[in-house]
């Protein structure tokens, strides 16, 4: 495999063969590049290595941050809008990750923020497909660094990356028992995640009759469409599903007069937001701006890309010819077949065939992956703890004497509802998501 970085300078001195870390973009010290996973297709990677006081940076857990959409850029939303050390305004960010431990952003699947291919028709179209590059992209990363192969690996995700990141682990965990690469794999967790979409589709109704946000008529249209999402789903008529899904989204909005999809609570221009999101006929935009684009808000999207485009570029020395998103809404369309599937079997596998604990996290003012849908999948999970996982109690989150949320663990599995959290719950509830980050990654007591 072809490894391509972009580094200023490499360690010369023999007794070292790992790559140096250097300034970047913001504070700390990082290390960024693309690693060839296919011929044709350049993954990128923007790694900051932990600022805790600890007297190696290896002492500390690495955790990987994989965005969702597909198509949406964890250097770009995941590192600026919810957890890296900067915001998006260039402002400290007291909540960073990276305060405790190593943070991996990967653009990926291909195609998304500064990765890409230099053929559309390379660009992934299924769940496995993105799995295996992410695979050979490891294998490429531990060459670059192989002081990390010991350290405790984290994969954590959102959205759309519910579905990637649980075989992405699953066949990084195989990959590892062939010999193929040294990692010490422990854990993949899935927030607010998209790993059953249909479960997803058919809680929007109920939710929003809950809280008031629709009336009874406007539950009933919406469950009309969610419906049909359903027929097409069981039917198997996956690139029909997507688009039903889309018209789905389309009756919500107009019953709902424009909620947000990724926080209820948040404040939207209500008429004039629904018909800012639905001037389209085309489902393929309508779909790429709420899951890829990420923020309604086109001024907010407009400042990211200015500055992933702009001082974020110059800073890394990103080549000329790579334009951050430009292929994010093709990366986005060739999925369209694979978008609604649900991966509940890989979840169910990767609980009782390897060691690796498994997590769910949610905010419960998401919509797009509203909780009571992720609820109700992972009741259709069939492993070995179910039944008691189902009869076992739910507990409190409390930090600092606050209620953050509930969580419930057996075997190898944990769920965790966040409060006062929508889609983005590091970002939403940075006490509640820093609970989870040190009851899973144990990042203090290593």
């Amino acid at each position: 495999m072809k490894i391509v970085s972009m580094l200023a300078a490499v360690v010369a001195f023999a007794a070292i063969t790992t790559v140096s870390a250097k300034t970047g973009y913001g504070p700390g010290e990082q290390d960024w590049g693309f690693v060839d996973v296919r011929t044709g297709a350049h993954m990128f990677y923007w790694l900051y290595y932990t600022t805790a006081n600890v007297s190696a940076y290896t002492e500390r857990p690495l955790a990987i941050w994989l965005q969702g959409g597909p198509g949406a850029s964890s250097t770009g939303y995941g590192n600026f809008e919810e957890l890296g050390p900067l915001d998006l305004y260039g402002e400290y960010r007291n909540w960073t990750w990276v305060k405790d431990m190593n943070v991996l952003f990967i653009d990926n699947p291909v195609g998304s923020g500064f990765s890409y291919v230099d053929n559309i028709l390379q660009l992934t179209s299924t769940n496995n497909a993105i799995a295996k590059d992410l695979v050979a992209f490891m294998k490429g990363f531990y060459e670059l660094h192989p002081e990390f192969e010991d350290v405790p690996l984290h994969i954590f995700c959102e959205s759309y990356g519910g579905k990637m990141a649980p075989e992405f682990a699953l066949e990084l965990y195989y990959a590892i028992q062939r010999g193929e690469l040294k990692s010490n794999l422990k854990s993949v967790n899935l927030g607010d995640p998209w790993t059953s979409p249909i479960d997803s589709v058919l809680a929007w109704a109920p939710l929003l009759l809950n809280m008031g946000i629709v009336d009874q008529d406007g539950y009933e249209n919406i469950m009309v469409a969610a419906n049909k999402t359903l027929e097409l789903v069981e039917k198997e008529k996956w690139t029909q599903a997507t688009i039903q899904w889309s018209n789905t989204q389309g009756v919500l909005l107009r019953e709902s007069k424009g909620v947000d999809f990724y926080n209820i609570e948040k404040p939207t221009r209500g008429d004039a937001y629904t018909r800012m999101l639905l001037k389209t006929n085309n489902y393929k935009e309508q779909m790429y701006r709420t899951l890829v684009k990420f923020d309604i808000d086109e001024d907010r999207d407009q400042i990211l890309e200015n500055l992933m485009r702009g001082p974020v570029s110059e800073a890394l020395g990103i080549p000329s010819k790579v334009k951050w998103g430009s292929q994010s809404g093709s990366t986005f369309s060739r999925q369209m077949g694979d978008f609604m599937k649900p991966v509940i079997h890989i979840v169910n596998e990767l609980l009782d065939h390897t060691p690796l604990r498994v997590s769910v996290f949610s905010g419960q003012l998401d919509l797009i992956c509203a909780t009571p849908g992720t609820v109700n999948w992972i009741e259709k999970m069939r492993w070995s703890y179910r039944n008691e996982y189902l009869n076992a109690p739910r507990l409190g989150i409390s930090v600092d004497r606050v209620l953050e949320g509930y969580e419930k663990t057996v075997g190898n599995f944990s769920m965790f509802w966040i409060n006062r959290a929508g889609h983005m719950v590091p970002a939403d509830n940075p006490a509640g998501m820093s609970h989870i980050l040190k009851k899973i990654t144990q990042y203090d007591k290593n």
